[in-house]
């Protein structure tokens, strides 16, 4: 079976609508946001003031291949801000805010990390640029990389600051708070890249590699099985062949596991990790189920990984 993100259910789950606590300003800015990686950054930086719903929540649909429904264009109806990650992920949801919401500004995270002028554009907020701007082609899962959730973070509040300025100084606050909520994660990161130096990892698939890099981890995967799985196909015999070799030497520091890729293939290397004794750190592409917020969820998993690296936290 392919190498590929889980596709765990036939149908979505009703997009998720969330309004924090406490007294907004002005009236609150209707957000659609595609996917829950990001929708829950947007409501924590929108609090009162944003009404944030979330198209796909959870991980019953692979965002790649979600068919959206005529309910699903209705979301997007009457949005004052949509946000989508971009990068051929959920290319559904900009066509959708094309269609549905053609008037509202568009940020796209992949674009935000690419260092595209994509984001908050009110004269043109779906020009060409925005249908084929995909800056950062080589991996989508840019809310694994902590420049492009900043970049994106104050990209939806300066565009908030915009919608509603009478809520600039509520906006500035609630950008704010969420960096605070951040700094455990900052400090797990800086804590890996300083104590864990020149370490190495394979991985079932890409989706944790900007991390990765971020923490200063060097990629061993073996190309032509790293290729097979961003195709979304099976390796080769050889290419499987030289990803257990690379782990019964004990090649590499880590295994990173996509708890939610299917199939046989990634059940063949986790075993052959575990019965080498390299250490396998799970991963999740989508929201973890329980986790309470975007930092927390992100938190426990590079706790996991500061361990299986012996470092201290």
């Amino acid at each position: 079976m392919a190498v590929a993100c889980s596709s765990g259910g036939d149908s979505a789950p009703a997009p998720s609508a969330t309004r924090a606590a406490g007294d907004c300003p002005a009236a609150p800015v209707d957000v659609v946001v595609s996917v829950d990686q990001w929708g829950d950054i947007v409501s924590a930086l929108g609090g009162s003031c944003a009404e944030v719903t979330t198209v796909l929540a959870g991980s019953a649909v692979d965002p790649h291949d979600f068919e959206p429904a005529p309910k699903d264009a209705a979301v997007f109806e009457g949005a004052g801000l949509v946000v989508v990650n971009g990068g051929h992920y959920d290319e559904w949801a900009t066509k959708l805010a094309e269609g549905s919401a053609a008037d509202a500004p568009l940020i796209d995270a992949v674009a935000v990390a690419g260092g595209s002028d994509h984001a908050g554009d009110h004269a043109d907020s779906h020009s060409d640029d925005h249908a084929d701007g995909h800056a950062h082609e080589g991996n989508p899962h840019v809310w694994y990389s902590p420049a492009a959730v900043t970049a994106v973070a104050d990209a939806v509040t300066a565009e908030l600051r915009i919608l509603a300025p009478a809520a600039a100084g509520y906006f500035d606050e609630q950008r704010a708070a969420f960096a605070r909520s951040l700094q455990p994660y900052d400090r797990l990161i800086a804590s890996i890249k300083a104590d864990a130096p020149n370490k190495t990892y394979a991985a079932t698939e890409s989706v944790f590699d900007d991390m990765a890099a971020a923490v200063g981890l060097t990629d061993r995967t073996p190309a032509g099985f790293r290729t097979a799985a961003a195709n979304e196909s099976d390796p080769s015999p050889a290419d499987l062949d030289a990803f257990l070799r690379l782990l019964g030497d004990k090649g590499v520091d880590v295994l990173i596991y996509n708890v939610q890729t299917e199939g046989s293939v990634p059940q063949q290397i986790r075993a052959a990790a575990e019965q080498a004794g390299v250490p396998v750190v799970e991963v999740t592409e989508t929201v973890a189920p329980g986790a309470t917020s975007f930092e927390g969820w992100q938190v426990d998993q590079l706790t996991a990984l500061a361990e299986a690296l012996g470092v201290r936290t």
